[in-house]
């Protein structure tokens, strides 16, 4: 599967708005929008940000959500189209099959600093889901699945360290953490609420129902 090697900071730069890709380093002052709060590139000049159209408006959500959870073009419309096939509420389905990613499941859950160390943790094999070893990201969690992250004994020690710089990051409802035994269990599958970012899913299915 291909993936983005360009630069993160270039992405919430475009985006206008932290997105968290980096882990600790987006809540430091190193953090490159919160030094060049414009949009990259020649054109994005400083202090100006143009006003968009309805349908700029759309992509740039659909763009946005792209990159929060690190998916590409064709995978997120994969995504849609499933969301789209099923019942329940499309845009609201969206964001539940996107939150039920393992490496999603691995990096809420507060082992992780961000979703690319996340899918690096799951593709390592350092994760099972009860009891076998997944190293799919994209792998989609059910309510009751029992996720163990492994390792030797530095490994397991620092994916504890990682979880205590992580305490004050709010676990979602819809799991239970034990960061001792690091261990998450799926309690229920996520809900709207439970998701908590400042997402519009609303102008993605308007997107892409044109």
């Amino acid at each position: 599967m291909g993936r983005n090697i360009g630069s993160s900071c270039r992405l919430c730069r475009r985006e206008g708005e932290k997105l968290f890709l980096k882990g600790r380093r987006c809540s430091t002052e190193k953090c490159g929008i919160a030094k060049r709060e414009f949009s990259p590139g020649q054109h994005g000049l400083a202090g100006q940000r143009k006003k968009n159209s309805n349908y700029a408006t759309q992509l740039r959500m659909k763009q946005k959500v792209k990159r929060i959870y690190g998916v590409l073009e064709k995978q997120f419309r994969n995504y849609f189209d499933m969301a789209d096939r099923s019942k329940g509420v499309t845009g609201e389905v969206l964001l539940q099959l996107l939150e039920r990613r393992l490496d999603n499941v691995v990096y809420r859950s507060g082992f992780s600093e961000s979703r690319n160390r996340a899918r690096q943790v799951v593709r390592h094999r350092f994760v099972r889901v009860n009891g076998r070893k997944v190293d799919i990201p994209s792998y989609h969690v059910e309510a009751g699945d029992i996720i163990e992250i492994t390792g030797d004994d530095t490994q397991r020690k620092e994916f504890r360290e990682v979880s205590k710089l992580f305490e004050d990051r709010a676990i979602p409802e819809w799991m239970e953490v034990a960061a001792e035994n690091l261990t998450i269990k799926v309690v229920k599958l996520p809900a709207r609420a439970d998701i908590g970012m400042n997402i519009q899913e609303s102008l993605i299915v308007e997107l892409y129902s044109k």
